[in-house]
């Protein structure tokens, strides 16, 4: 098959709905020509079923990024699916969480700073830590943010989280880099997702980019965000690394 992304072998985080980026990137990486692999935690049942509506369907792995049992078997079982010797080219990291009360900034505890922090930012390092064995020089990791550089309405601690991201990713593709590994970030503007249910006040942080993107935003089109992350998996930008490439309809470059 033809494609950026032929030949490649790519794992998914994420894919929870078909509203997800983490989907669109995994449906992109196969109309690309890639095999993909998806993992899931918790509803695995779920994720199986909407793994059956990509273009192929595509393997799913358990895979809590707190477990550290999880995170030491994965590269295991990635090989059950890929073979013994055959390499893993690319990683797509879609995780995040943070409790209720991390969307308190004033009033969050350490527990819930704490959380957010593991989930969302920690794991980014742990997952490619992970599957460095399967990794060849040439492979590339991305994973996405939700632009950092700024304090957003009722985002609180997430914020602060997707800045400790925002760091991993650099820290990372600086260390990575000697094994030929690149490590990029993609930072989406808000999608009407799973995810996005669950911050308070999300309608109220989505309303900026009705009238703040001078090319247009769609909060139920995840599909350009998922072709920013395929498009930094592939070959085409071999010598850029520690990237935040900005999906985000323009809004990441408005002045007040």
């Amino acid at each position: 098959m033809s494609g950026i992304l032929a030949g490649k072998r790519i794992l998914v985080t994420g894919v929870l709905t078909e509203s997800s980026i983490a989907f669109q990137a995994a449906k992109v990486a196969q109309n690309e020509g890639a095999e993909v692999i998806l993992t899931g935690f918790g509803r695995l049942s779920l994720v199986e079923r909407i793994a059956k509506r990509l273009p192929k369907p595509a393997p799913v792995i358990e895979l809590d990024v707190s477990n550290q049992e999880h995170l030491d078997g994965l590269a295991d079982k990635v090989r059950e699916h890929l073979g013994d010797d055959v390499p893993l080219d690319g990683i797509v990291h879609s995780i995040a969480f943070g409790p209720q009360g991390a969307f308190n900034f004033l009033e969050a505890t350490w527990e819930d700073v704490s959380t957010a922090v593991q989930v969302s930012a920690y794991s980014y390092k742990s997952l490619a830590m992970a599957l460095l064995p399967l990794m060849p020089a040439g492979s590339s990791i991305v994973g996405l943010t939700f632009d950092a550089q700024i304090a957003w309405p009722k985002y609180d601690w997430m914020g602060v989280a997707k800045a400790a991201l925002e760091g991993t990713n650099r820290y990372l593709a600086r260390d990575l880099g000697p094994k030929g590994i690149r490590c990029n970030l993609v930072s989406a503007g808000p999608i009407k997702s799973m995810a996005a249910k669950s911050i308070p006040g999300f309608e109220e942080l989505a309303d900026v980019w009705n009238h703040r993107a001078p090319i247009g935003w769609d909060l139920a089109d995840p599909e350009p965000a998922g072709r920013g992350v395929v498009g930094m998996l592939s070959d085409f930008f071999p010598r850029t690394t520690g990237e935040i490439v900005h999906v985000d309809g323009g809004v990441h470059m408005m002045g007040a």
